[in-house]
């Protein structure tokens, strides 16, 4: 059932009992005042019937009335009692008001078939007694006629407050309805935010939560399409390079060209694989946005780890790999807690960066100090513009050689931002060789 509906099923209901209700209050609160007001009456009756009956009065026809407008004299009656009972006076053939001497009061009673109520009063130093009663039926009456008067209009307006209730229903609802209406007319790829100006106070939270939900999922997009860009890209190049080789190394004869076309093939197939490992680990690192696990940082296995994995290719380089580990005061450098297969992706890249980038021949250098970590190299001075821009995906400065996808940097800055860490290129002292430093708050972020 649709909210509309339940809300409207729930109107229906509830107002006509609403209704009921307030009737059922309407008669009682109406029957209280009748019951006040002729009440009041028959205690004046009683009171000035007493005081016109004498120990001598007898029973006798009542006297000639004249004109008596709209009263119904049936419903009411007076008789008053000497002490024994004898009756000495009544203003009604007929009716006989019940002798109770024992009553003082209002005494509601049945009088041949009929319910009345009659009030019975003791006169002070009286030998009489005197009774005033009406018939319940001219209360009930005039209750009744009272509460319809007022009732009737409203049981002719119910089709109308319901008619209008459905009404204010269905507008209070087409905020509802429009929204819907323009989310279904939207495409997949329409992701603009929805208007908060003009939507109802109560559906703002829900439009600001939608509007919060269509920027991540742009968010996600934008980060797929960039990736997919980026791989299409990046890819076109070793994949090329590859097939010019394969159709090298199909034409050469046993010999020196086809060892180095197999050489130059086997360095493309690892250029290629590296490329997408870390394309695969920046996208999973853009998307995850939490470290998986936080865990004391064991350093000294991470620089093994890294340092090992960067060897074949220092050593093939001529690049001396070193570390300087100091310790002190007998505290271990950089204490941290993250993710230790996070922490050696990013040391390996930059020992790789540092080792790729770096003149044959030459010394790259991992120092630790109290809060940071630093690599060192030897490479060529770089100009401002081309300082500025590392770090960014895909870019690779200019005159280098070495296979690379210019990603590394970028994973850096990500594992690095994950665990609270500052990213820092700068020069050497005197300008030549670069480095960088991770550490908190360590200089210039990259």
């Amino acid at each position: 059932m649709s909210l509309q509906r339940r809300l409207l099923v729930f109107l229906l209901i509830a107002a006509p009992l609403v209704w009921l209700v307030a009737l059922v209050v309407s008669l009682r609160l109406a029957r209280h005042e009748v019951d006040e007001l002729y009440d009041t009456e028959l205690i004046r009756l009683a009171r000035q019937a007493s005081l016109i009956v004498t120990p001598t009065t007898a029973t006798g026809p009542a006297a000639t009335e004249g004109d008596r407008g709209e009263a119904d004299m049936r419903e009411l009656a007076i008789a008053a009692w000497a002490r024994d009972g004898h009756l000495l006076w009544s203003d009604r053939e007929g009716v006989r008001l019940p002798y109770r001497p024992e009553s003082n009061g209002f005494v509601d009673t049945r009088v041949d078939g009929a319910a009345w109520r009659i009030y019975y009063l003791h006169p002070a130093g009286g030998d009489w007694l005197v009774a005033a009663g009406q018939k319940a039926h001219e209360r009930d009456e005039l209750t009744r006629n009272i509460t319809l008067g007022q009732v009737l209009p409203w049981v002719l307006m119910l089709p109308v407050l319901l008619l209008a209730m459905t009404w204010a229903v269905k507008r209070a609802v087409a905020p509802l309805h429009a929204l819907s209406g323009e989310l279904r007319s939207r495409g997949a790829d329409d992701l603009k935010p929805l208007g908060e100006a003009a939507t109802a106070a109560e559906l703002r939270p829900l439009v600001h939560a939608m509007n919060g939900l269509f920027a991540r999922i742009e968010a996600t997009l934008a980060r797929e399409r960039r990736f997919t860009a980026d791989a299409a890209h990046e890819l076109r190049t070793p994949l090329a390079a590859l097939r010019a080789q394969w159709d090298v190394l199909r034409g050469a004869t046993p010999g020196p060209a086809r060892s180095e076309a197999e050489s130059r093939l086997g360095q493309g197939l690892e250029r290629l694989d590296r490329l997408v490992t870390q394309m695969l680990m920046l996208s999973r690192l853009e998307a995850g946005g939490e470290l998986p696990s936080r865990q004391p940082v064991d350093w000294p296995r991470i620089v093994e780890q890294a340092m090992s994995d960067c060897l074949p290719l220092a050593e093939r380089r001529r690049i001396e790999l070193s570390c300087d580990w100091p310790q002190p005061e007998g505290r271990a450098p950089l204490p941290l807690q993250g993710d230790e297969a996070l922490l050696t992706v990013l040391l390996r890249n930059l020992l790789d960066n540092a080792v790729r980038y770096a003149p044959a021949g030459t010394a790259v250098q991992l120092r630790f100090g109290e809060s940071f970590l630093e690599v060192e190299n030897d490479a060529e001075p770089i100009g401002a513009d081309q300082l500025a821009r590392l770090g960014e995906r895909f870019h690779r400065p200019d005159g280098h050689d070495e296979m690379g996808s210019g990603l590394g940097l970028s994973i850096v800055q990500r594992i690095a931002a994950l665990h609270g860490l500052d990213v820092a290129i700068e020069p050497r002292e005197g300008g030549r060789g670069l480095r960088v430093r991770v550490g908190a708050g360590e200089g210039r972020s990259a």
